[in-house]
């Protein structure tokens, strides 16, 4: 049995990570729900694969029993996350996955003291925006005295994947949600915000998104007060008929369109840290950044429950991505 299995390996970034995955060397073995493009895919990698969804409890038992990690890339996850999390919780195998989407964050929290109980780990969002902007987050959050709040905005350039715009849609919540005070609430649409990515634009307009990262900020930072918002260039947030876009952006698309992020952190006495995040594209990084965070993880840099990437790997786990920087651009002495 491999001591790793990637599940939705089929799909555009599963594909992506399982190819990653064979590029290090890592022990590892493919699943999915279709046979055909499995088996396909696994002799061109020239590993195992295992065919269950998620449904099938006794055979995903019996896939899992002697596996070290899952890495979940199946989405929609708000379908995948909670059976996966809880068969792993059962068979004492961590899990990862790639999710953007809260309701599975969520989950996480609910079945913290389970996994502890069973000596797992629950990583979700181990590439992807939680990975980039927590331990974004945590870099600015070091420097302040007391921080208080914490609002942070995402760069989306590029195209999106079919997948993932078709889970964006099925899984958007009626209006943005926020937290505050510990609590998520809702946040008004019309709330933008300005941040300059550092990227030569100067300051441009963000809205208000739910991101995971509301709750896996403030889980690494002790932070109640936490605001997400997103800018988009390019085709970052598809219309029309979701199921005629591509697979994902190719190669040079992706090259074509590196992401950045910006935060702002205010102290207790309203002083303001700025920071920025400059990075490769989003499924660039996902596809870098997840595989890594599954090596780490089968090198036993693990801890049982609900964590985060910028908890478990600290602010440094960025540097293993190529092409990945973060600038403090403004000290704790700016008055906002």
């Amino acid at each position: 049995m491999a001591s790793l299995i990637i599940y939705g390996a089929t799909g555009y970034t599963g594909r992506m990570a399982s190819e990653q995955a064979a590029s290090i060397g890592l022990d590892f073995a493919i699943a999915g729900r279709t046979e055909q493009k499995l088996k396909t895919l696994a002799s061109q990698l020239q590993v195992p694969y295992y065919v269950f969804d998620i449904h099938q409890s006794t055979l995903i038992d019996q896939t899992l029993r002697n596996t070290s990690v899952l890495l979940n890339c199946a989405g929609p996850f708000m379908r995948t996350a909670t059976p996966l999390m809880e068969a792993c919780i059962r068979n004492g195998t961590h899990y990862l996955d790639i999710s953007a989407e809260i309701a599975s964050y969520q989950q996480a929290q609910e079945l913290d003291q389970t996994a502890k109980a069973a000596g797992v780990m629950l990583l979700p969002g181990c590439g992807g925006s939680v990975a980039m902007l927590g331990c974004l987050a945590s870099h600015a959050v070091d420097q302040v005295r007391n921080p208080k709040s914490i609002d942070i905005a995402l760069h989306v350039a590029g195209s999106m994947s079919r997948g993932s715009a078709m889970s964006a849609a099925e899984t958007a919540t009626a209006g943005p949600l926020r937290l505050l005070d510990g609590q998520v609430v809702e946040h008004d649409i019309s709330n933008t915000a300005d941040f300059d990515f550092n990227d030569g634009s100067g300051p441009v307009a963000s809205f208000p998104v739910t991101l995971p990262d509301l709750l896996t900020i403030s889980r690494s930072s002790n932070i109640g007060d936490v605001r997400t918002f997103a800018h988009a260039s390019g085709d970052g947030f598809p219309t029309g008929d979701l199921g005629l876009l591509p697979d994902g952006p190719t190669a040079a698309g992706r090259d074509a369109a590196p992401y950045h992020a910006a935060v702002r952190v205010t102290s207790e006495d309203s002083h303001v840290t700025r920071a920025v995040l400059h990075t490769v594209n989003g499924y660039t990084f996902t596809t870098l950044a997840s595989v890594e965070a599954a090596k780490r993880v089968l090198d036993n840099q693990a801890k049982s429950g609900f964590q985060t990437p910028a908890v478990i790997f600290g602010t440094d786990f960025l540097l293993a991505i190529p092409r990945t920087e973060i600038m403090i651009t403004s000290p704790e002495d700016e008055n906002l």
